[in-house]
C-alpha cells in the first residue's frame, strides 16, 4: 500500500471516529437540554394550576372547565383521586388517554415511551386548605415536535458528516499529492540517475515545500554532492595511480629491452639495468603496499581498539628510528604516562609516517610533545626542515600529492603516506592540523579523544 493511501485512510478513519463521537455528544446534549425545557414548561403550567383556588376545593375538582383553559394540543391533563379514580380529564389524543393511571404521593416527572412515542409527564399531589390529600394532578405531553426536530438534527449531522468525509478524502488526496510530489520527484531523479549514470540534483522551491521536505531535498542534494566528490576523487585516484604505475613499468620495460640487446656483452649496461629494475620494482612494491593499505583504511571496522600508554609507544618508536637513521627524536610529556583508547598498531603506523616525512625533509632534531586534559590528548610533531608553502598546506593530505620538486621521487615516497595518516586520525575521531613556514620547519598537531567510541 502506498504512503498516500495509508495517509488518506488514516485521516479518514480518525475523522469518522471524531465525527461519530461529536455527533453522539451533540445528539444527547440536545435531547437533555430540550427535555429539561419541556419539563420546565410543564412545571410552569402546574404552578399556574396550583395557584387556582378552585383546585384546592374538593367540590370543584370534577368541574370540566377547571382544566380547559390550560389545555394544549398533544397534551392530556387529568385529576386522579386518592383511590386511583379519574375525577377530571381533558385531552383529544387516544394514545394519551389510554395511559394507565399511576397514583403518586410525591412529585414525579420524566420522559417515557408509550406506543412507540416519547412523552414527558409530571405528577403532583393535590391538597385542600387544611393540607389534606385530595388527589393527584397529572399532565402528559407528546414530544412529536421535539422528535421531528431531532430527526432533522440527525439528518443534518449525517449530511454534514458525509460532506466532511468526502471533503477530507479529496482534500487529503490533494494535500498528499502536493506533499509527496517532491518525494516522487526524488524517486524519479534516482531512477534517472540509475538509468543514465549521471548525477542530478533536485531544485528546492521554498514557496511550496515544507521545512521537513526542504531538509530532505537538501540532504539528498548533499548526498549527490558527496557522491560527485567521491567519484571525482576516485577518477583522480585512478588517473594518479595509473600515472605512478606507468613510470616504473616504463623504466623496467626499457631496461629489460636494453638487457636483451646489449646486456650479455656489456657488463656495465647489465649492472645498470639490473640496478634500475631492482629500484623500480621496489618502488612498485611500496606503491602497491600503500594503495592496499589505503583501501583497507576506508573500511569502518579497520580498527582494533585497546587502552595503552601513547608516551611509551612514542619512546620505543623514537629509539628505533634513532638507531636506524641516526637522527635525534626527543619525546616530551607533562606526565610520565598518557593513556588513550585506540588501535595501537595504527597509531604506531601514523607516527612512523609523520616521523619518516620529518626525517626526509629536515636535518635538525625532531621533537614530539605530548599533553593531555580531561577528555583529549594532544601530540605535536615538530621539525626544523624546509617547511611547506602556505598555499600547499590544504592539499597535503590528497592522494599522490607532492609539494614541489624537492619532494620528488628522489625521497622515495609515493604520495600516499599523509592520506593514510589522515584516514587513521579520522577513524579515531581525532583532528590533524599542519602549521608550517618555508625554511622554518613544520609542526603537525594531532588531537585524540581519550575514550574512543
Amino acid at each position: 500500500m502506498t504512503l498516500r493511501k495509508r495517509f488518506t485512510l488514516f485521516t479518514i478513519f480518525w475523522l469518522i471516529f471524531i465525527l461519530i463521537l461529536f455527533n453522539i455528544f451533540v445528539y444527547f446534549y440536545v435531547i437533555k437540554i430540550t427535555s429539561r425545557s419541556e419539563e420546565q414548561l410543564l412545571m410552569n403550567k402546574v404552578n399556574l394550576l396550583l395557584e387556582n383556588k378552585r383546585i384546592q376545593q374538593m367540590s370543584s375538582l370534577d368541574d370540566p372547565h377547571l382544566l380547559s383553559e390550560f389545555y394544549n394540543v398533544n397534551e392530556m391533563i387529568r385529576i386522579v383521586s386518592s383511590t386511583g379514580n379519574v375525577i377530571n380529564q381533558i385531552g383529544s389524543d387516544e394514545e394519551l388517554l389510554s395511559i394507565p393511571v399511576s397514583f403518586s404521593w410525591n412529585n414525579s416527572s420524566g420522559i417515557d415511551n408509550y406506543g412507540g412515542k416519547r412523552v414527558v409527564y409530571l405528577r403532583v399531589p393535590l391538597y385542600d386548605k387544611n393540607m389534606n390529600l385530595t388527589g393527584m394532578l397529572e399532565i402528559v405531553r407528546k414530544l412529536n415536535v421535539l422528535d421531528s426536530y431531532l430527526q432533522i438534527l440527525v439528518g443534518a449531522l449525517i449530511v454534514t458528516s458525509l460532506g466532511a468525509v468526502l471533503f477530507a478524502i479529496f482534500g487529503t488526496y490533494w494535500f498528499t499529492s502536493r506533499l509527496l510530489a517532491p518525494i516522487s520527484h526524488m524517486v524519479q531523479t534516482m531512477r534517472e540517475i540509475d538509468r543514465s549514470g549521471k548525477l542530478r540534483r533536485i531544485e528546492i522551491n521554498s514557496n511550496e515545500e515544507s521545512a521537513e521536505l526542504q531538509q530532505l531535498i537538501r540532504a539528498f542534494n548533499q548526498m549527490i554532492e558527496r557522491l560527485e566528490r567521491t567519484f571525482e576523487k576516485q577518477k583522480r585516484f585512478v588517473a594518479d595511480a595509473s600515472h605512478e604505475l606507468k613510470t616504473p613499468l616504463t623504466v623496467i620495460s626499457s631496461y629489460a629491452g636494453m638487457l636483451k640487446r646489449w646486456g650479455r656483452d656489456d657488463d656495465k649496461v647489465r649492472d645498470e639495468a639490473i640496478e634500475a629494475i631492482s629500484n623500480e620494482a621496489q618502488r612498485l612494491q611500496n606503491l602497491t603496499k600503500s594503495m592496499l593499505m589505503l583501501a583497507e583504511a576506508e573500511q569502518e571496522d579497520w580498527l582494533r581498539l585497546s587502552s595503552f600508554d601513547v608516551v611509551k609507544v612514542l619512546d620505543e618508536l623514537a629509539g628505533m628510528l634513532n638507531t636506524t637513521f641516526q637522527r635525534t627524536i626527543r619525546v616530551q610529556s607533562e606526565r610520565s604516562g598518557v593513556t588513550i583508547v585506540a588501535d595501537k598498531d595504527k597509531i604506531r603506523q601514523l607516527f612512523v609516517i609523520l616521523l619518516d616525512n620529518a626525517i626526509k625533509y629536515s636535518k635538525e632534531p625532531i621533537s614530539i610533545t605530548v599533553s593531555s586534559n580531561k577528555n583529549s590528548v594532544r601530540i605535536d610533531v615538530k621539525d626544523k626542515g624546509m617547511g611547506i608553502p602556505e598555499q600547499e598546506i590544504p592539499h597535503l593530505f590528497e592522494r599522490f600529492y607532492r609539494v614541489d620538486g624537492a619532494r620528488s621521487r628522489a625521497t622515495g615516497g609515493v604520495g600516499l603516506g599523509l592520506a593514510i595518516a589522515k584516514r587513521i586520525v579520522e577513524l579515531h575521531s581525532g583532528n590533524i592540523d599542519v602549521f608550517s613556514k618555508p625554511n622554518q620547519g613544520t609542526t603537525i598537531v594531532l588531537q585524540f579523544p581519550k575514550k574512543n567510541n
